[in-house]
């Protein structure tokens, strides 16, 4: 009785932060069937996770596939940092045991893997066919511009690089359709950085791989949803009445995603560039949590010289769980969650969704679980996202370097972007608190 209780709430929940995103927003002349349609779309794709068995089984396969994977390129790692690349209380073939944890070895190289991989998918048209599907799906079930359909639909699969599928029209377009894409970046999760997730839950949630990509999609109708609840359209989008052929013929050509500058000439070409890429991508992980992880050290020195509240010193990240709090009820969590919840959906604005899930793993794997695995669920699903102020500046910096003509009006709507990210990530979280599993 009491879950079916806080599930009532996760449904009301939903509601609750729409309603949130419309009064903090500009309450314009809303299009009712991108409304409707976000809606009926978020919740379909919920209810097909979480309660139709030949979705599950879906889930599962392609969980246990993108397992299969990870565990693959751990080899290469192992061949070249042996105990260093595997983890705590794992053995090499040689009895030699884990030293502990090192993320920079055990983590950071699936990346340069799992990027070769998307390079390879690429090559192949697998990418362009899959993006090609979703933008088309998006525009007719909920009445997008062709521009933000196909933005939409490469945000599942890519970061700042989801732009440039519609570079041409970016200058071009209203400052609702460019709010609706800075959502929709920020509120998903890039394909190669989604295996650091993985490997961070892997242990304490085995079906993991299948819930981040069924997180990542259900965001794109629920970023549409805040996107236009925040900064209705009104005016008339060059690309309201059709799918311009030029996005759909020429998707990701000339090198929009800097996955390669010409035609590979073969497979290994492609998997060293890819994983180049990989390299670069690993680099700036790892530099942006030092110089974060760091700066957030500074700022807790000089806030412990304020007097404790409740016995406890005060710390940046507490300051986010405070102001988080709130939301953590409207997902769905319990009360004895709440605390621990805030604190992890706070932290991830300075931290980093790397260093959240981490410390969510880490929560759980305790031997008395703080969360119930609804909870966890919808934790999990409310994470799933670049709602941090690092990813503000990438993602500002990126649109400016594109279309340096808009720069003031990316800077302003980049920070109503980040609200209406979190917003949408926790309507995400809001649908798997109502119904995932127990």
């Amino acid at each position: 009785m009491d879950e079916m209780i806080y599930r009532l709430v996760a449904f009301t929940g939903f509601f609750i932060i729409s309603f949130i995103a419309w009064s903090t927003g500009n309450k314009g002349q809303i299009n009712k069937k991108t409304i409707l349609g976000s809606i009926f779309l978020a919740w379909s794709i919920g209810v097909m996770t979480f309660w139709f068995p030949w979705t599950r089984t879906a889930l599962e396969w392609l969980n246990n596939v993108l397992i299969s994977v990870l565990q693959a390129s751990q080899k290469g790692s192992i061949f070249l940092f042996g105990p260093l690349a595997i983890g705590p209380g794992e053995f090499l073939s040689d009895g030699t045991q884990s030293i502990g944890f090192v993320l920079a070895l055990q983590v950071l190289p699936s990346v340069i893997f799992f990027s070769a991989i998307i390079s390879l998918l690429y090559y192949l048209n697998v990418i362009q066919t899959c993006v090609n599907g979703f933008a088309k799906f998006f525009y007719k079930s909920m009445s997008l511009s062709g521009a933000e359909s196909f933005s939409a639909a490469a945000s599942i699969f890519f970061g700042i690089e989801s732009s440039l599928t519609i570079r041409n029209y970016l200058d071009r377009m209203s400052q609702s359709e460019l709010l609706t894409l800075i959502t929709c970046m920020m509120s998903t999760v890039a394909t190669t950085v989604m295996a650091v997730y993985v490997i961070a839950l892997k242990e304490v949630f085995p079906q993991i791989a299948g819930h981040l990509i069924s997180a990542s999609i259900i965001s794109i109708p629920c970023a549409i949803l805040i996107s236009k609840l925040s900064l209705p359209e009104n005016e008339s989008p060059q690309t309201l009445g059709s799918v311009p052929n030029d996005i759909s013929e020429e998707i990701f050509t000339n090198n929009p995603i800097g996955i390669n500058t010409k035609k590979p000439t073969n497979v290994m070409v492609v998997l060293m560039e890819g994983g180049a890429l990989g390299v670069k991508l690993a680099i700036s992980i790892a530099t942006l949590l030092i110089i974060i992880l760091g700066l957030q050290e500074i700022v807790d020195l000089i806030l412990n010289l304020i007097p404790k509240i409740y016995g406890e010193p005060i710390s940046i990240n507490r300051i986010f769980g405070w102001i988080v709090w709130p939301f953590t009820l409207l997902i769905g969590l319990k009360p004895d969650e709440w605390e621990m919840g805030s604190k992890i959906l706070g932290s991830r604005f300075i931290e980093t969704e790397v260093s959240a899930y981490f410390q969510l793993a880490a929560i759980q794997s305790n031997q008395t679980q703080v969360f119930s695995l609804r909870s966890f669920t919808a934790l999990i699903y409310s994470l799933c996202g670049f709602v941090h102020l690092a990813s503000l500046g990438i993602f500002i910096g990126g649109l400016t370097a594109i279309i340096p003509s808009k720069a003031k009006e990316i800077s302003i709507l980049g920070l109503r972007g980040l609200w209406t990210a979190f917003l949408a990530t926790l309507l995400t979280g809001s649908i798997a608190g109502a119904l995932a599993y127990t």
